[in-house]
């Protein structure tokens, strides 16, 4: 190809509309967009049925229609980012421009500086934009210049920093025009051409429900009733953006607006503490005395496939493998339990719901379990234990929420079968991490 073409690179952002990268890319048509389905992160999955894979395959392959509608088309890839750009100069000779967002996973931060130093090589630029949140990594500080660690005087530099027109939209459709135009049509690889299978998880819709949105404040804890914006997996993989999503809150909802701020919160701190993947944000915790060996291995198998005796505990873990999504409120009770109750490693929990949830975001996910596990950046006191039975009288009082999902609820041999008392449980768990904290020598548990 000798005509000269800029490539857009989706990662994040699979969305022909309000798309900051695409937008300025568009600027210097003609471009071609591409997407890699990276092997350094399949290969890692397991075969068969993976609902992730199979939501980016849908949108991409709707992106694809709709290009092909407009005259150009989407190029995709199955190999790594590595080697789709070694030789990228060879197969577009005038290509001076790669265009994409940012991404600020600890695996990204690696990839893209690697990628930019390839195309560099052969005389190719890569820009990178802000579109996943709107204050990213640095740009919301304290006063001492060091990212904040506490949520509450986050956000509120946070809204004092706002302001409206960051919300503008960045069109895409009135420079339809500069994408490249060709009659080439390039087939996506399939799924089953890459170890993948169609699963029977029901993906949400990406639109935006105004009277949920209204009475989200009064029911987002309720997990019975249709609550919650169910938007996640489309914020995690970009098929709606950050700017509709608040438009949407500040209109309809103060209270939803406050948990995107929550998640970009949990954004800048993976951004500047990256090792809390794998170590606790507050380093005296890795002190604590985990549970480990056959028993804290059965206990975990119990976790997982929901049969802990404990209703609303079984109920979100059934939902997880059901639906590939558990109700935020239940994820909490889910992971205290995991936490304190089992007295698991929250690393077991994280990396299970890295595996099963279908709105799977590293910072979100590694927040909310440290936050639960008292580990992490403005987490819940340790001392504090979820009572299950409790949770379930407040949050699902008719046990309707609970019902669907375990069918077997009010039989006896159900209630009488709990695999852990909860009075031992939570006295377990203070002392454990009473031990931990002081360095005490660690006793059998």
């Amino acid at each position: 190809m000798d005509t000269p073409v800029s490539l857009f690179w989706f990662r994040r952002d699979l969305r022909l509309s309000d798309n900051v990268a695409l937008a300025q890319a568009l600027q210097n048509g003609p471009v071609l967009p591409i997407f890699i389905f990276d092997r350094a992160i399949l290969d890692k999955l397991a075969t068969g049925p993976e609902p992730r894979v199979q939501f980016l395959h849908e949108h991409l392959a709707a992106i694809k229609t709709q290009l092909e509608a407009w005259g150009s088309t989407l190029r995709v890839y199955y190999s790594t980012p590595a080697q789709v750009f070694e030789h990228i100069k060879s197969e577009y000779p005038a290509l001076e421009h790669v265009f994409a967002n940012q991404d600020y996973e600890p695996y990204a931060r690696q990839r893209d500086p690697a990628v930019a130093q390839q195309l560099t090589q052969q005389g190719v630029a890569l820009h990178l934009y802000k579109d996943h949140v709107l204050f990213h990594e640095r740009e919301i500080l304290n006063q001492a210049g060091n990212p904040f660690t506490v949520y509450t005087p986050y956000s509120k530099v946070w809204r004092a920093r706002f302001t409206p027109d960051m919300l503008a939209e960045h069109a895409i459709e009135p420079r339809r025009a500069h994408f490249w135009q060709t009659e080439t049509r390039w087939l996506m690889p399939t799924l089953a051409a890459m170890g993948f299978a169609p699963g029977t998880i029901a993906f949400p819709d990406n639109g935006f429900k105004a009277d949920i949105l209204a009475r989200y404040a009064a029911e987002r804890d309720t997990p019975a009733v249709e609550g919650t914006s169910r938007l996640s997996v489309h914020l995690r993989f970009g098929t709606i953006s950050i700017r509709q999503a608040y438009t949407a809150g500040f209109a309809h909802s103060d209270k939803w607006v406050s948990e995107l701020i929550w998640r970009e919160f949990y954004q800048q701190i993976l951004a500047n503490f990256p090792e809390v993947v794998n170590t606790a944000f507050k380093p005296e915790y890795d002190q604590i005395p985990w549970r480990t060996g056959p028993a804290a291995e059965a206990d975990f198998a119990h976790w997982c496939a929901g049969t802990t005796g404990y209703a609303l505990v079984d109920a979100g873990m059934r939902q997880l493998l059901k639906e590939g999504w558990i109700h935020n409120r239940v994820r909490m009770v889910v992971a205290s339990f995991l936490s304190k109750h089992l007295l698991l490693d929250w690393r077991w929990g994280q990396a299970h719901f890295a595996a099963k949830l279908i709105d799977f975001d590293l910072a979100s996910n590694n927040g909310g379990w440290q936050w639960a596990a008292g580990t992490g950046a403005d987490a819940a006191p340790y001392f504090r234990v979820f009572n299950p039975y409790l949770q379930a009288e407040k949050h699902d009082p008719t046990n309707t929420y609970i019902r669907r999902f375990v069918p077997e609820y009010e039989t006896l041999a159900y209630q009488m079968h709990p695999i852990v008392d909860h009075a031992f449980a939570r006295q377990r768990a203070l002392e454990a991490y009473s031990v931990g904290l002081k360095g005490k020598p660690l006793r059998e548990l």
